[in-house]
């Protein structure tokens, strides 16, 4: 059975077992297989075939007996060791076929093959049979933590119930198209992303987002795939296809993230290249050299030496621990609705030492209000926030729908580009006509120009003013603050304001205890309200009136300026450049948003600040299972490759240490889940 740390084996020589140990998602659970079975027969028959073959070697001596037993009892040590150990004699023989020599199965083949020569035949399968089940507990190690992950993404359904015109059929997830109706039972998962239709109850959210605590739903509220129903049946109309869907994407996501190697895997995959080849030659070096320089010595006590060093320089402790830490660490934290875009990011989280946050939408709820109107002289508050709403009816941005909620709360209906003033909000100084023609610009940065039969109303911050040459009272940059021009003359402006989430302050002392030396917070808003925010969160430092533009250039001067690596959380909105530059960035709160899973490293499934401290707890946590499985496996090999070139170790010591350094590391990676 081929080991699941070397991949250079004959795929012939390729259990199916370790072959699905090398893809995740595709992990058998924790039952034995049909191949582990038949592992453990093989194993079963080759120890007690060698055993017998030992005790009739070992009476036959002692008693002098006739040659037949010895021979026979040779023969059963024999059948032993070819039992145990012909699919790695196989899978070495195909390995130097392709001229890959210095894998896992070249050492043991050597090792065992060398004992054989010396005449140390009970070593030699007493070696091969420990190592065969070494490796099938190892194994047995790797596919739990494995499977432990993938049960984190198994949340593909088999089949889907769709609502037709005669009743309820079954169909498969590919087929499913937006607009369907789906019935999920109580105890199912939801499918697809969504919009109930019919029904009201609660849904576990864990899967996707990391919340233990069940969230009340009823008609007409978004869900998300991969939620569990746990008390109705609900009627969801599908919004998008399965592929499209939010836990297609996180599965989409954690699968790529383990092709993504840190810096230390990478670092262990070329130290492996080495490490091997140089303990072969050092081992040969002791069973040639002292024999040759020292009179007297043998060359089989200097040979078996030798092997023992063979057995024991296997790297697979490292080699495989390594990667499985990493992956159980992406498992974890996607288990805990962090979703990780790739090893290298584990890293760049545990060797953080500054954090940048954007204000709104991270620190703060990114809800805005309304919270004062200042019209210009000759206008009313009433006619500025109706042209305010006028200007802002096409636009997604989080201020324009300040204003349509706000202009809605007034009894209107919120404003459509086909009846902009009915219902009585017409301003007083506005012609008594309906206006027909809307068309909207947005200019990036500075806000939105508007143009309704022939009348331009502008949207926006100072610089639209500047760019359309309108006079106005020039005020410190905000974002919190938006001016309103009609025909070319100063309206007045509108401010807004936004509140602080719950967990932000925490967030920001949780950061502080880990150690991060720098926190520093970037807002649009002007320095007055800035200042007070971060007065409210502790945070010294805070660059305000900033338009999106300036926060990378802000952001650039903090790298200069730091030490380790710099976080950059934001809400995935206008700031994916921000995001790319950092080194890593952490969109937070977008559940189904694909602009923000693009662009960022991290992207938290909840509004939560505190999950970012979780983040570089859990990285840190990770990196240093990492750390834990190479000294400790380095250190016990070194060891052991000293006592076995001064000769106090055995082969049968040397085996159960190697095996016994994998097992422990692996079992130790899959601390990273939790």
């Amino acid at each position: 059975m081929p080991c699941s740390c070397c991949n250079d084996s004959c795929s012939d020589n390729k259990s199916s077992r370790t072959q699905q140990q090398a893809v995740p998602g595709s992990i058998t659970g924790n039952t034995l297989s049909d191949t582990d079975k038949k592992e453990l027969f093989i194993i079963g028959a080759a120890f007690l075939t060698g055993t017998a073959g030992l005790i009739l070697h070992q009476t036959a001596e002692k008693a002098a007996a006739i040659p037949a037993v010895k021979f026979i009892a040779l023969g059963l040590l024999l059948v032993s060791y070819l039992a145990a150990g012909f699919d790695v004699l196989k899978a070495a023989f195909c390995n130097i076929l392709k001229g890959k020599f210095f894998d896992e199965f070249f050492l043991m083949s050597v090792a065992t093959i060398g004992a054989l020569i010396i005449g140390a035949m009970e070593e030699a399968v007493g070696v091969m049979i420990f190592y065969r089940i070494g490796e099938f507990f190892q194994d047995r190690a790797v596919q739990k933590s494995q499977s432990s992950i993938a049960a984190l993404l198994a949340m593909k359904p088999t089949s889907i119930r769709i609502k037709t015109q005669t009743g309820y059929k079954l169909i498969e997830p590919g087929a499913v198209q937006p607009g369907d109706i789906i019935a999920v039972r109580a105890g199912e998962r939801i499918p697809v992303d969504g919009v109930v239709e019919h029904g009201e109850g609660t849904i576990d959210t864990s899967a996707v987002t990391g919340e233990s605590i069940p969230r009340a739903i009823a008609v007409p509220d978004t869900v998300f795939a991969g939620c569990t129903v746990l008390d109705t049946e609900l009627l969801i109309r599908a919004e998008k296809r399965y592929e499209d869907s939010t836990i297609a994407r996180i599965m989409h996501l954690v699968e790529e993230a383990t092709d993504r190697k840190a810096k230390t895997e990478r670092f262990i995959t070329k130290f492996a290249r080495w490490y091997t080849p140089a303990v072969v030659f050092a081992a040969f070096g002791i069973a040639m050299v002292p024999p040759l320089l020292i009179p007297g010595e043998q060359l089989s006590l200097w040979a078996y030496r030798a092997l023992v060093m063979l057995v024991i320089s296997c790297p697979c402790a490292f080699v495989l621990s390594v990667p499985l830490a990493y992956f159980a660490g992406l498992g974890g934290m996607a288990k805990h609705g962090i979703l990780v875009k790739g090893a290298f990011v584990i890293d760049s989280l545990a060797d953080a030492r500054t954090v940048v946050f954007d204000k709104t939408g991270t620190l703060t709820d990114g809800k805005f209000k309304v919270t004062n109107i200042v019209p210009a002289e000759g206008q009313t508050q009433d006619e500025l926030l109706s042209w305010a709403a006028l200007a802002s009816v096409h636009s997604n941005h989080p201020l324009s729908r300040a204003i349509q909620d706000l202009h809605e709360s007034y009894g209107s209906t919120k404003t459509s580009a086909e009846t902009p003033f009915e219902k009585g909000i017409v301003p007083a100084s506005m012609p008594d006509y309906k206006l027909k023609t809307i068309s909207t610009r947005e200019i990036r940065g500075k806000g939105i120009e508007a143009v309704a039969d022939g009348i331009v109303i502008h949207l926006g911050n100072d610089s639209l003013l500047h760019h359309a040459n309108i006079p106005h009272v020039c005020e410190t940059p905000s974002t919190s603050v938006v001016h309103v021009a009609v025909a070319g003359m100063y309206a007045g402006k509108i401010e807004f304001g936004d509140s602080l989430k719950p967990d932000s302050k925490t967030a920001v002392a949780a950061l502080k205890k880990q150690g991060i030396q720098r926190i520093v917070m970037l807002t649009g808003d002007s320095e007055t309200p800035a200042k007070s925010t971060a007065a409210a969160l502790n945070i010294s430092e805070v660059h305000h009136s900033l338009l999106p533009e300036n926060k990378l250039a802000v952001l650039d001067s903090i790298f200069n300026e730091s030490k380790g690596t710099v976080l950059y959380a934001g809400d995935g909105i206008n700031d994916a450049p921000v995001l790319a530059r950092a080194d890593a960035g952490i969109a937070m709160g977008n559940l189904g948003s694909e602009a923000a899973i693009e662009s960022a490293n991290v992207v938290l499934m909840t509004d939560e600040p505190c999950r970012i401290a979780d983040a570089v707890s859990r990285a840190r946590k990770t990196r240093r299972i990492v750390i834990e499985n190479i000294v400790f496996a380095l250190g016990v090999k070194t060891v052991f490759l000293a006592f076995g070139a001064f000769g106090l170790a055995s082969m049968w010591e040397a085996v159960i240490a190697d095996v016994g350094v994998a097992l422990i590391a692996v079992i130790n990676a899959g601390r990273a889940l939790r």
